[in-house]
């Protein structure tokens, strides 16, 4: 390996243990569920989901589980949402 290359593979080893640095904006993910796959994700300050929990509630078990798995690399706001009330 040339020095340059180890040298990229140390930083990499150094960015990885510092996840504060990173800070998630906009992801797609496939998501398979016990009933169906769905995709989910986040847009700016919105998450997105194609279940029909989602689309009433504007929160399900899928962005939920995606918050918790990312947690870290989120900005608070989209981090914690609540669900919507039904009228």
């Amino acid at each position: 390996m040339n020095s340059a290359l180890i040298s990229m593979v140390e930083k990499a080893k150094r960015y990885a243990n510092e996840p504060e640095r990173i800070t998630i904006h906009d992801v797609e993910v496939e998501f398979r569920g016990n009933n169906a796959t769905h995709r989910v994700g986040l847009r700016g300050d919105e998450w997105h989901c194609e279940c029909d929990h989602f689309k009433a509630h504007a929160l399900c078990a899928h962005v939920m589980t995606l918050q918790r798995v990312f947690g870290t690399h989120l900005r608070d706001e989209v981090r914690y949402t609540q669900e919507r009330a039904t009228a």
